[in-house]
């Protein structure tokens, strides 16, 4: 058993060190042979100076600048909004070092493992098979909820909740006369059981049907980077084939989702069947037309099995959502080792939330294969910055209260945090929202930090699998690429294992290594691609928010 530490100094560089566990006021550190006594009651995931700081002086956390002192801040004293402010280094292509060699983690436990996977026409291969029922238009949320209700239960593809709700039991217990007392200690939690294999199209992983608030009312620019998401989503490997519902007189043209998908795959194959209610004789009419040309894609999606695929071709989303101050030293460099091993293999992952890259825009620029690719990285975080700035909300607004509250005190600890998912691996292309990934190795992709709308594009631009790190816990899922959570720490796995795939806190508890739960992790994403059904897929959890290109953290 390795023993936890008290303390964690993460980088030679840092002004700060981590509080791993609850500091009492007064307690003396030991740290590189120097005391420190602490000056305040620090919660774990706090972090506090190991030398005096005065006011307008620099703080530093992971070797880069993550804050200057609103305040003195005395040595042993914690860091907080009160005493701290965001602030980070400049950076450019002017400065940017491309001499560095890369060295890929041993990988060689993993060189001829495998996942079985559905194989594509084009070469890809899908973690699942799923068919899309997606709407071009907010108003046809409502027929593709009635398409929901037609499919699937009657084709066995409803998955049963695990939990349901006795309110039955509150109805009798308030006609007989209970107290509001009595109705809030009332159990009413009923267990449920697991779905069962669809029997009628075994080799279909699911029917997703999405709904949305776009496609018309808004700009031009929205509704084509709607359509744009739409193709993505049926150009993904996880997709089978689409039915796609369509007003007719909305922004979001058919012609132009045909395009972008042309543009993608101009050799696509899938079953695609696109409907336009206001060419049709009635609703029903229409509607049942969508059920009959539904049903008979399903029929040859399902005829397409599971057949083993060697690692490369995963296609692996990074993304974190409800960070804490743990994040960013387990989970994160979890992410980031399984990124590298990927890479390694001749894989390929993605790490996308632009706004929590800032702060380390100059390694990631170091790390670009080559100047025109760091150009246009350093081009989005420009522009992307400056206009949310310019709608009144900058990059260092990001920080929930939550992230706060667990010691993220600002944007550049978040982000330097946040950054360590994309491991060490050089960046062989930066893609705008909804390109396409084309290039195996590390990409980058510019999304919002906003948990559903970065994992919604992740999947939009082809990840077949997405990783998704969490310290506070969330329920995210997506509909087409399955969502593995991975806690920071033991409590929160232990507390919300419901929705927690996989625990990193060994690591902040001393019983594991960074490498050896990044292997741990690798072995779980295998059983996933293969087949192994992730909580947020058991629970339903199919999140799909597109993101309008305006302000959105």
């Amino acid at each position: 058993m390795k023993r936890r530490q008290t303390v964690l100094r993460i980088h030679p560089k840092d002004n700060v060190l981590v509080a791993l566990n609850d500091l009492k006021i007064g307690q003396v550190i030991s740290d590189n042979d120097v005391q420190i006594e602490v000056q305040n009651n620090i919660p774990a995931k706090h972090k506090f100076v190991t030398e005096p700081v005065l006011k307008g002086g620099y703080v530093y956390m992971y070797g880069v600048l993550v804050g200057r002192a609103k305040k003195d801040i005395v040595k042993g004293g914690i860091i907080s909004t009160a005493n701290l402010e965001h602030a980070t280094e400049n950076y450019g292509i002017q400065n940017r070092n491309d001499k560095k060699v890369w060295n890929a983690p041993d990988f060689s436990k993993f060189i001829n493992r495998t996942f079985l996977g559905y194989h594509r026409a084009d070469g890809k291969v899908g973690t699942e098979n799923n068919w899309l029922v997606i709407p071009l238009v907010f108003c046809q949320n409502r027929n593709i909820e009635v398409l929901k209700n037609a499919l699937v239960e009657q084709l066995g593809f409803d998955k049963k909740q695990h939990t349901t709700f006795d309110v039955d039991h509150l109805i009798k217990t308030y006609k007989s006369g209970g107290s509001t007392i009595e109705l809030l200690n009332e159990n009413i939690i009923v267990e449920g059981d697991d779905f069962t294999k669809n029997p009628l199209f075994p080799n279909i992983d699911g029917i997703q049907f999405l709904t949305h608030e776009g496609g018309c009312g808004g700009s031009t620019a929205d509704a084509i980077a709607l359509c744009h998401l739409l193709a993505g989503y049926i150009n993904n490997p996880n997709v089978a084939g689409a039915t796609v519902l369509s007003l007719g007189c909305q922004h979001a043209q058919a012609s132009i989702l045909e395009r972008a998908l042309f543009k993608m795959a101009p050799n696509n194959s899938k079953p695609l069947y696109i409907l336009e209610q206001q060419q049709s004789t009635s609703e029903k009419e229409f509607l049942a037309e969508a059920v009959k040309k539904t049903f008979v894609g399903l029929i040859e999606a399902n005829k397409i099995k599971r057949e083993k695929a060697p690692l490369n071709k995963l296609v692996i989303g990074l993304e974190c959502g409800g960070s804490d101050g743990f994040s960013g030293i387990s989970a994160n460099p979890t992410l980031g080792y399984v990124s590298d091993l990927i890479v390694g293999l001749g894989g390929t992952t993605v790490l996308s939330e632009f706004p929590e890259l800032n702060g380390v825009e100059q390694e990631l620029i170091n790390r670009c294969e080559s100047k025109e690719i760091a150009k246009k990285f350093s081009k989005l975080m420009h522009n992307y910055n400056e206009k949310a700035t310019a709608l009144g909300s900058g990059f260092s607004a990001n920080p929930s209260p939550g992230n706060i509250k667990d010691g993220l005190i600002t944007d550049a600890i978040k982000s330097a945090g946040a950054a360590k998912k994309g491991g060490s691996s050089p960046v062989r292309a930066v893609l705008d929202y909804t390109e396409q990934i084309e290039n195996p190795g590390l990409n980058l992709l510019c999304t919002p930090g906003n948990d559903v709308e970065s994992t919604t594009a992740l999947a939009g631009s082809g990840c077949n699998l997405i990783l998704f790190t969490t310290g506070l816990g969330t329920p995210t899922g997506n509909p087409i690429a399955p969502v593995i959570k991975v806690s920071s720490n033991t409590k929160l796995y232990e507390k919300m294992n419901d929705i927690i795939d996989f625990n990193t806190g060994s690591i902040i508890d001393g019983e594991s290594t960074i490498e050896e739960a990044g292997e741990a992790l690798l072995e779980e994403i295998i059983a996933v691609a293969s087949g192994k059904s992730t909580k947020a897929r058991l629970l339903g959890q199919n999140d799909f928010i597109p993101w309008k290109r305006g302000m959105s953290l």
